[in-house]
């Protein structure tokens, strides 16, 4: 069976946002600035929006998950 490129971007996409999400909680708790990752989480979750809006028939469920970061 054939990777979905498509597929493969989202999954990706979803595990940096997840990452970007504990490193901006990181700063936070330090009391550091998190403006540079809020901006680069919000590019990223702005891309996956368009990957899924782009062709949603291609996205399965379990892809997304059930709970979008």
């Amino acid at each position: 069976m054939e990777e979905d490129p498509d597929a493969y971007r989202i999954l990706k996409l979803r595990a940096e946002i997840l990452e970007l999400g504990s490193a901006i909680r990181q700063l936070q708790r330090e009391g550091l600035d998190d403006a540079a990752a809020q901006l680069l989480i919000a590019r990223k979750r702005a891309r996956l929006d368009h990957l899924v809006r782009a062709d949603p028939a291609s996205v399965h469920p379990d892809i997304l998950g059930s709970h979008r970061s």
